[in-house]
């Protein structure tokens, strides 16, 4: 056989092999999407920036502070999904709880430091009690174990109220405005976005009160916060502050130490971590979602950067659905906002 045949075998080779090894990464890179999206549900209202939203797994609902409107929808995720009411008169509604042992919803507005809490076992949706903060009531969660709400508000504070009386228990003093916060299940800890600080500060909830300032050095501009109480990590959106980049911060629940940061889109509102899949949604302002992998406890890298729309970036994930509800705004020819469905596999 001649040298040049060889020669020619070898690179006839080579070149499958190279075409062999092209077709496994494009293989790869189209494989099954992070996240996808599967419905859209059209709700009513005009142009402008929806805030929170929380489903209701059982009842299959879900409710959206829609603030532009001064409204708290209220979605049937039944079937296709339908805006079945708005309940009107919720100015500059922001933040929203929902406790499913009793079946009531906690509507912050930040016209007046109000919060509203309404039955949602009634078809009216009955307004139970209207609870009044200084002023800008906005974030709220609920600790099912100790039936207590946490509303942050202006100035610089945190109210705890009891969800079955609507009793204020204490308005825990803050350095700074506060923005997400997130409740441990196994602890009585809170973690809080103290953005004007630049930490995140831990709150003991048997105490209330703040117990220790954790100093945010990778980032700034926290708006949202994840967290991983079996790695003990929480997760900290950071928008673009000054020089410094939008960046998702991992940090260690026990030491305050910052173990890694992965880059993300700008405008970041809400995290949130999936444990069954070791994964991150964000949805940000900039208008995109990304997906976060989550390979061990310090390591972590984007899997995916979904294109959405602008000033989308309020969001919730239902962990046993699988499924991410993305607010989204009115858009030029449609009738009103929408929510996007997307399905994690």
């Amino acid at each position: 056989m001649s040298k040049q045949r060889v020669r020619d075998g070898c690179l006839a080779l080579a070149a499958i092999t190279v075409i062999m090894m092209a077709g496994a990464l494009s293989t790869a890179s189209t494989g099954e999407p992070a996240l996808k999206l599967v419905q859209t549900i059209e709700l009513q209202g005009k142009a402008g920036k929806l805030d929170h939203l929380v489903v209701d797994a059982k009842g299959q609902r879900l409710f959206l502070a829609n603030k532009v409107n001064n409204t708290l929808d209220i979605v049937d995720l039944k079937g296709a999904g339908k805006l079945a009411k708005q309940v009107s008169g919720q100015a500059g509604a922001q933040g929203l709880a929902y406790a499913v042992d009793l079946d009531r919803v906690y509507v912050a507005l930040g016209t007046g430091g109000f919060c509203n809490i309404f039955d949602c076992s009634t078809p009216d949706y009955k307004l139970l009690e209207t609870v009044k903060f200084q002023d800008d009531a906005d974030n709220v969660r609920y600790n099912p174990k100790t039936h207590r709400v946490y509303v942050a508000h202006a100035e610089n504070s945190l109210g705890v109220i009891d969800a079955k009386t609507f009793e204020v228990k204490a308005d825990i003093k803050l350095p700074g405005p506060a923005e997400g916060f997130q409740l441990e299940t196994a602890r009585p800890r809170l973690y809080l976005c103290s953005p004007a600080t630049g930490e995140v500060l831990l709150i003991d909830t048997d105490k209330n009160a703040v117990v220790t300032r954790y100093p945010i050095k990778s980032g700034g501009g926290h708006h949202a916060i994840a967290l991983d109480e079996a790695n003990k990590r929480i997760f900290i959106g950071c928008r673009k502050d000054k020089d410094r980049e939008p960046v998702l911060v991992v940090m260690d629940t026990e030491s305050g130490k910052e173990v890694a940061t992965v880059p993300i889109p700008g405008d970041n509102d809400d995290v949130y971590y999936d444990a069954k899949r070791k994964r991150l949604y964000a949805s940000c302002g900039e208008g995109f979602v990304v997906v976060i992998q989550q390979d061990s406890a310090d390591s972590y890298k984007l899997v995916e950067k979904m294109a959405t729309v602008k000033d989308a970036k309020t969001s919730f994930y239902d962990p046993e659905a699988g499924k991410l509800y993305l607010a989204v705004p009115r858009q030029a020819g449609k009738k009103g906002p929408e929510i996007h469905v997307y399905q994690a596999p």
